[in-house]
């Protein structure tokens, strides 16, 4: 990636880091997920860099964007989003955003379509659309929904234990492709999430989803996406697909990559980028 560029840009009230790629073609954002950063994209970016102008973003709290005080729900993230927008000068964008990036980028386009080209969603559902369903350990579910949106907790017994979180549990639980992800990887990943304040953008993501209480739904039945909507399922088919569906009025592309796992920006690059490039030249030439 000789060509990726860093930068910071204040907005909003906090400091959002960025990467950015490529110099032609139509604009493309990348919205990652949990246990994630911009890196979950490092080899996605260049396949799309060839031909499109790429950016990629740490959420508030994530990555090396701001920790400092204020909010880090799902409403603040996605109003980010669009303050980025404005400030790179480039929209509207072919927005791409994963796991539970998914539910600020379908707030985002909800509450902003000017600045949304197309949706793509990957790996996501939504509260009201069966997200609940993930936390439901009686169910099939997994306990870190909850433990991660208890208010306070992740923060008071997480710090330390970064790695060790990452590389001895989450890692291998959501990975389906052996050597997917480096030991190099995983220190990136732990050394953003031990810095001061490190936890608090997750903890504010699942907070919010756990606290929905209808109103994604009602901003669904209110402002369904218009824009052109791409879903990308794979270990958790058919989540995203169905999800999307039901908050979409325009058209819905899907895809399913069978043997991935759950990260499949970091599983399967040259697959994902496959799909987004062939839905984007869709969009760009429609």
């Amino acid at each position: 990636m000789s060509d990726l560029t860093h930068h910071v840009a204040e907005l909003n009230g906090t400091s959002l880091h960025y990467v950015s790629a490529g110099t032609g073609g139509s604009p493309i954002l990348l919205v990652h997920g949990w246990p994630e950063s911009w890196w979950a994209f490092r080899e996605l970016i260049p396949l799309l860099a060839a031909t499109h102008r790429v950016f990629a973003v740490d959420l508030r709290g994530f990555g090396d964007s701001g920790t400092g005080e204020g909010d880090y729900d799902v409403a603040t993230s996605a109003d980010d989003l669009h303050h980025l927008v404005g400030h790179l000068g480039v929209g509207p964008v072919h927005l791409s955003c994963q796991d539970i990036g998914g539910t600020v980028g379908f707030r985002f386009a909800a509450t902003h379509p000017a600045d949304v080209l197309s949706l793509t969603a990957i790996e996501a559902t939504l509260p009201g659309y069966g997200l609940e369903q993930l936390a439901d350990v009686n169910h099939g579910g997994s306990w870190h929904v909850g433990f991660l949106g208890a208010p306070g907790i992740p923060s008071l017994l997480l710090p330390g234990r970064e790695r060790q979180l990452l590389a001895g549990w989450a890692y291998p639980m959501m990975l389906a492709t052996p050597g997917a992800v480096t030991e190099a990887d995983l220190d990136e990943f732990a050394r953003t999430y031990a810095r001061p304040g490190g936890w608090r953008g997750t903890e504010g993501l699942y907070q919010s989803v756990l606290a929905d209480q209808g109103s994604t739904p009602a901003l669904a039945a209110a402002h369904p996406l218009t824009m052109p909507v791409l879903t990308v399922d794979a270990a958790s088919a058919p989540f995203t697909e169905q999800t999307f569906r039901q908050v979409t009025a325009g058209p819905v592309t899907s895809v399913r990559l069978d043997g991935v796992g759950h990260l499949v920006a970091q599983e399967a690059p040259a697959a994902l980028a496959d799909a987004l490039l062939t839905f984007t030249a869709g969009v760009d030439q429609g």
